[in-house]
């Protein structure tokens, strides 16, 4: 019997080896010193628990709702900031394809005249991304401007990445990552994650310190962290 395929992740804070299922992938997270014929025992003797894990993973993604659309032509709706935009399409002499967003109200992607209309959805989606991450590090910094001084949590760098299950992560050397996903979400959802990662450089856990500290910049931080757990699956599946 052969083990399912995985991907290996190794951890320092890592006490165990572990399985992370997530839709279609199964990463295995271990500690530096066990060995790769261990862990792949490991991950053979939890064959059955991994198909499991599976097929709830996949039943659950298809019965969550996509936020974004099935593909990207004029008229459609964008989500944005809690929000559908409608989107426009427009051919340019531009050799490089754009994407604008009007009066805060409504976007238009303007495309390279002459490529063919079958790739156009593709592209405005790759635009669209591009687009995002640009305004997710732009809102992210508002926020970081607003809270970090009160408290001296000043991060070394901000790192906006596609992440598939989280949101943020604040590194021992006080790096934040932050996932660009969360621009489709309400601003509070956004600010409740960079304070969440703000509040990590002085407290590297969740302990009741850290959670105290979150509720002084954030007193309503439960409610924005309940949206999150209620949508987030949706917001997952990103553009």
């Amino acid at each position: 019997m052969n083990a399912p395929s995985y991907t290996l992740r190794r951890s320092s804070r890592a006490k165990h080896t572990r399985i992370v299922v997530k839709a279609g992938q199964i990463e295995v997270v271990a500690p530096p010193k066990v060995s790769e014929r261990n862990i792949h025992s490991f991950v053979l003797a939890q064959r059955d628990w991994i198909e499991s894990a599976l097929r709830r993973v996949a039943a659950k993604t298809r019965e969550v709702p996509a936020l974004a659309p099935a593909s990207y032509h004029d008229g459609v709706a964008i989500p944005y900031l809690g929000r559908q935009l409608p989107l426009r399409i427009e051919t340019t002499r531009n050799k490089t394809p754009r994407l604008d967003l009007h009066d805060d109200a409504w976007f238009c992607a303007k495309l390279p005249a002459g490529i063919d209309a079958g790739q156009h959805s593709e592209l405005v989606r790759q635009t669209l991304i591009r687009w995002m991450k640009s305004q997710a590090r732009q809102h992210a910094q508002l926020f970081i401007d607003r809270h970090a001084p009160r408290h001296g949590l000043y991060p070394r760098s901000i790192r906006i990445k596609t992440q598939k299950s989280r949101w943020g992560s604040c590194g021992p050397d006080n790096d934040i990552n932050l996932n660009w996903l969360l621009l489709l979400a309400p601003p509070a959802a956004l600010e409740y994650v960079v304070v969440h990662e703000l509040c990590h450089i002085r407290h590297k856990n969740h302990s009741a310190a850290f959670w105290d500290l979150v509720a002084e910049h954030l007193p309503d931080f439960r409610q924005r962290r309940l949206w999150l757990k209620q949508h987030g699956a949706s917001l997952m599946q990103g553009l």
